[in-house]
């Protein structure tokens, strides 16, 4: 599973908000509200918020694997 957190604290770090990503990065409303949702958003939006926040992809989002595939 992916998860977003790391995002939410580095925008706070940075005195960001959702509307910071939406004027100054072009990210769409739609796409925020599938971040907020933990749902996937293509790699141009990571590298966007990269830019847009000046931090690295270990900033905006982090890998948790799913407990429940045993290994699979």
């Amino acid at each position: 599973m992916v998860s977003y957190a790391p995002l939410w604290r580095t925008m706070e770090k940075c005195g960001a908000t959702t509307y910071t990503l939406q004027v100054k990065g072009g990210i769409s409303s739609s796409t925020i509200r599938r971040l907020k949702a933990g749902d996937s958003v293509s790699t141009n939006t990571l590298d966007a918020l990269c830019k847009i926040l000046n931090c690295t992809m270990k900033d905006v989002v982090e890998y948790l694997p799913d407990e429940s595939r045993n290994g699979d």
